[in-house]
């Protein structure tokens, strides 16, 4: 079963109680998230039901809201929800277990990753349009890869362009990112979304030479640099998004857009690849999977379009809101 999520009556409605907090303004951003406006109910429990059950006999039932993963004020991590009204209320436990909604409002501290992973897979040639630009074939089926879990990076923490292993062409690709929730093997197409904790943005950051060229004809080292996959700002649970499909997503570099696509294009829809992924092999809880990019990525630009230090990075995708950061380099 997913986590089960316990919430009170109180929690959902405003409270009034700061519990010694300040509450966060229908208005305000968590830092990170580039000042998206997000909107997203949350679905009262009818009498009766369990929050987060997962019985297919039966339909379930979950809070839609937006998991945020930061620092508390103790400084370790925690994770806070946003509610409809823009306020957060603080969250007890972690959303692959059972978990709390709690009746204390809260201000987000520095935002994280919304999720450690055990494994990050990632599927590439996955937009029509972009195989296009690369002169690829389509293929019959997912292109699988894996980035280093260690490559995780903050929503508003740098893409640090390696020096140690140099790389003089270091591009951007973004991508919506899928949490599994449960352990998952052998699923069927029809019941892969109830595996599904919920969807993030991510930025597949890529080193073309050591991908192409140095990587012994592998992608792997030129995906895995530390702080090549960027996830935030947030989880949005799977009921804010029933169907993954649709959505537009784009890439903005220092305010020009350079990637304008729509999931979509994907030759493989967000069933189809947990599915694939799951056949014969057990997908833990927490595995993101990076479900590939649309056109416009920086190798396929004439002139070609790399990541350069004091760049900033926009990830976007539409239901989801915006993941932010900065370009550097790699410390001597």
């Amino acid at each position: 079963m997913l986590p089960r999520l316990r919430g009170t009556g109180s929690a959902l409605a405003n409270s009034k109680r700061s519990h010694g907090r300040e509450a966060v303004g229908p208005t305000a951003r968590p830092p990170g998230t580039g000042g998206a406006t997000f909107s997203h109910p949350v679905v009262p429990r009818p009498r009766g039901t369990r929050l987060g059950s997962c019985c297919p006999s039966r339909r379930t039932y979950y809070l839609r809201m937006r998991l945020y993963r930061h620092l508390g004020p103790s400084g370790t991590p925690e994770y806070a929800a946003e509610m409809r009204d823009g306020t957060f209320r603080r969250v007890e436990g972690s959303p692959l277990r059972d978990f709390q909604l709690t009746d204390d409002p809260i201000r987000p501290g520095k935002l994280l990753a919304p999720i450690v992973p055990p494994n990050i897979l990632c599927i590439g040639l996955n937009y029509r349009r972009h195989a296009e630009e690369t002169k690829a074939p389509l293929p019959e089926h997912p292109v699988l890869f894996m980035k280093s879990t260690a490559a995780l990076q903050n929503p508003a923490d740098p893409i640090l362009i390696p020096s140690h292993l140099p790389s003089e062409r270091v591009d951007y690709e973004c991508e919506m990112a899928v949490v599994i929730g449960r352990p998952c093997k052998n699923v069927s197409r029809d019941r892969a979304l109830e595996y599904v904790l919920g969807y993030t943005c991510a930025n597949d950051v890529s080193a073309r030479d050591w991908q192409i060229k140095w990587g012994g004809s592998q992608w792997c080292r030129g995906k895995s640099f530390d702080t090549f996959c960027p996830l935030g700002p947030c989880i949005v649970t799977r009921d804010d998004i029933p169907d993954p499909s649709g959505l537009r997503i784009r890439t903005t570099v220092n305010g020009e857009i350079l990637q304008d696509g729509d999931t979509g294009d994907m030759i493989f829809d967000v069933p189809a690849l947990v599915a694939f992924l799951s056949g014969s092999t057990t997908l833990l809880p927490g595995t993101v999977i990076l479900t590939g990019t649309p056109h416009g990525v920086g190798m396929a630009r004439e002139p070609k379009r790399w990541l350069q230090p004091g760049d900033t990075v926009i990830v976007e995708i539409e239901k989801i809101g915006s993941l932010v950061n900065p370009v550097g380099v790699e410390p001597s």
